[in-house]
């Protein structure tokens, strides 16, 4: 990047900082956590992940072939919430456990799992919403503040103190719609990322348990 457009661009966020008030430092401290939240899941969700295809197919064999013990050992090499579920459902098979208790085994293991995959993202939807009030905040101080400045000031100032009030609002209401849009567009994104790794795990969970069923005969103790 041209230096000189850099730093054009840091003035131009000093200015804004400076002309919006207090409110934009709150929105500064919203879109801080925002991004806090935002690095940590895009980090464990890389690293809760696993390869469903190569996983199921590797544990599917081996269930097949009925060596619980060399599967359950895959499993904890893997440890995601995905292995995780599946591990629960092949512990209660290689004891022996009826279909209804490694259903409910694994149904368990999803409520102990997901939360580990949703994190604190419920929370980016709050600071969008915080961070549209935040703006309209702002906005509203300013044009408080600019509506009073010309009624105390004289007739040849009136012009720039009426500006200097709406450019305080119109700094509150970008910056706070800016963090609002990246916030929204996070959430969305990883509500998906979520419900898709939730869907994979019942969806193998399932199919674990019409497997186990159908080859209790061949588990090796």
């Amino acid at each position: 990047m041209n230096p000189t457009v850099a730093a054009e661009n840091i003035n131009f966020i000093q200015r804004a900082f400076s002309e919006g008030g207090v409110v934009m430092y709150v929105i500064a401290a919203i879109a801080i956590l925002s991004l806090i939240v935002i690095i940590d899941r895009m980090t464990k969700l890389k690293n809760l992940s696993v390869d469903k295809r190569e996983f199921t197919d590797q544990i599917f064999r081996l269930v097949v072939a009925g060596d619980l013990r060399q599967a359950i050992s895959f499993c904890d090499a893997r440890p995601a919430p995905l292995t995780n579920t599946v591990k629960a459902g092949l512990v209660q098979a290689m004891n022996k456990r009826p279909d209804e208790e490694i259903q409910v085994a694994m149904d368990a293991a999803v409520m102990r799992e997901m939360p580990k995959v949703e994190g604190w993202v419920s929370f980016l939807a709050v600071f969008g919403n915080v961070s549209v009030l935040a703006g309209l905040l702002g906005t509203i101080i300013g044009m408080i503040g600019s509506f009073r400045a010309v009624a105390a000031a004289d007739p040849a100032t009136k012009a720039l103190e009426l500006s200097r009030g709406i450019s305080h609002a119109l700094n509150c209401t970008a910056f706070g719609l800016l963090v609002a849009i990246t916030c929204i567009v996070a959430y969305g994104l990883f509500q998906h990322r979520i419900q898709n790794t939730e869907n994979e795990v019942i969806e193998t969970s399932m199919t674990l348990l019409n497997l186990v069923a159908s080859n209790r005969e061949k588990f090796k103790d």
